[in-house]
């Protein structure tokens, strides 16, 4: 059963959060670049990654902490922000987790987590739902705990970090690292939780986009994390249920009279039933 981590409701009203479940494209914006933060509020990701850590010089963190918290009061027009903080070994690590508090984004997003004590921590310092970033194979190994910590609100991937701990070659294709991404999306399944996959780094290559974008469906993702505006509208196709696919679904539903049954050419049952309509609750939630 999925846990209800819907991002909270802010003061002053405006439109719901979208759910975790059906987030698309999560945009990376360094923290310490005004106008691309501006930018943000009229693009059409689903969600808002404001960064305090590696895109963000280190002589920049601490004024980019100051237009994190501004940046959050003054909103993205209803999307869901979280604000992504700086490593337990870092210096900026204690500073941050207090200034997210004073914040108050809808989810604070910790790296390079590799139990669920650090998650813990940053729930209990930061009062909010933790995404936490698996980037390495402790994390990979301790997937499955972290994804069942309370506070834990979904697991995001970071490729980038994960292939050079695992010794991977940044030119080997992502058969080589299935494994490691299948084990992220098992411990999110298995608790109930949202996952997403990681950024892909070519900035103009769209064909390499939408062949990562389709695996990282395929594996069960619900979204992926991007680090450019161009990188939105192929990730949103690709991670949203398609006309056909939609029609098929509504179809199935249509149909079915209960138990098991012959449809189409195959053996359908009320598993199917369920499923065709999670195609069309999402289809349609994501359109309105």
């Amino acid at each position: 059963m999925a846990r209800p981590f819907f991002a909270k409701p802010k003061a002053g009203g405006g439109q719901d959060r979208l759910p975790l479940q059906l987030v698309r494209t999560m945009l990376f914006v360094p923290a310490s670049r005004a106008r691309a933060i501006e930018k943000a509020r009229e693009l059409d990701c689903d969600f808002i990654i404001l960064d305090l850590e590696d895109s963000v010089p280190a002589q920049d963190r601490d004024s980019a902490r100051a237009a994190a918290i501004e940046a959050v009061r003054a909103g993205f027009n209803g999307k869901p922000v979280a604000i992504r903080i700086n490593a337990e070994d870092r210096p900026e690590h204690g500073p941050d987790m207090v200034a997210v508090r004073a914040a108050d984004p809808d989810y604070v997003m910790v790296p390079k987590v590799i139990d669920a004590r650090q998650a813990h921590d940053a729930y209990l310092v930061t009062k909010l739902p933790v995404i936490p970033m698996i980037e390495s194979p402790a994390g990979i190994v301790n997937a499955q705990r972290i994804a069942r910590e309370p506070g834990v609100a979904a697991l995001l991937t970071g490729t980038n970090d994960l292939r050079r701990g695992l010794h991977v070659p940044p030119d080997a294709p992502r058969s080589a690292i299935s494994l490691a991404l299948q084990s992220i999306v098992l411990a999110a399944r298995s608790a109930g939780i949202a996952c997403f996959d990681g950024v892909y780094n070519h900035l103009e290559d769209q064909v390499g986009l939408a062949r990562e974008c389709e695996e990282g469906r395929q594996m069960g993702f619900d979204g992926k994390s991007i680090i450019h505006p161009s990188h939105i509208a192929i990730t949103n196709g690709a991670f949203s249920p398609k006309e056909q696919m939609v029609e098929r679904a509504r179809a199935l539903i249509e149909a079915y009279t209960g138990g098991a049954q012959r449809y189409d050419g195959r053996m359908i049952e009320a598993m199917h039933v369920a499923e065709a309509k999670t195609i069309v609750e999402r289809f349609e939630r994501l359109r309105g």
